[in-house]
């Protein structure tokens, strides 16, 4: 008997973190629910830091995923952004591990390559995987679409393990 999973995907950022849940059983996903965390701009970093901390928890608790899959960031030209993104993709992983659900992270391309077959397909490719997978789920912003697009990318990567 195939046991169902719970997945929450995060797109951390500073200014706009996406988050996604999404139920896997199997060959069979379904959208559960998806969102933004915007903490406002005005605040200083330790604040919008906590803002994206204490709403990461309140999903966890709401939603109880049983995994969480994270990208991974990439260094920028500017390595202050690195940095802050950084802190930012922190402060998720805390909220998430402090609900004793396993992190998961994955490089961009690899999330792509899980998705689309092809580690470099662009943003159009990999929405139209994730429109063709989760057809009722309505992202809002570019943010949440990469959420859902990482808990996807989850769910195939642990398929091909138990696969394996």
């Amino acid at each position: 008997m195939k046991v169902a999973k719970r997945v929450l995907g995060i797109d951390p950022g500073l200014l706009h973190t996406g988050w996604a849940v999404v139920d896997t059983c199997g060959q069979s996903r379904k959208y559960v629910a998806s969102g933004v965390i915007l903490p406002k701009a005005k605040l200083d970093m330790s604040e919008r830091l906590i803002t994206i901390f204490r709403e990461l928890d309140e999903i966890c608790k709401t939603f109880e995923p049983d995994e969480c899959s994270i990208e991974i960031i990439f260094v920028n030209k500017n390595p202050k952004t690195t940095l802050i993104l950084g802190q930012a993709r922190a402060a998720a992983i805390v909220a998430v591990a402090n609900n004793n659900i396993s992190v998961f992270e994955y490089e961009p391309n690899v999330i792509k390559k899980a998705l689309t077959g092809a580690g470099h397909a662009d943003k159009s490719a990999v929405d139209k995987m994730v429109k063709m997978l989760l057809p009722v789920a309505q992202p809002k912003s570019a943010d949440e679409a990469d959420a859902i697009a990482i808990a996807l990318a989850h769910t195939n990567m642990v398929k091909n393990l138990i696969a394996k």
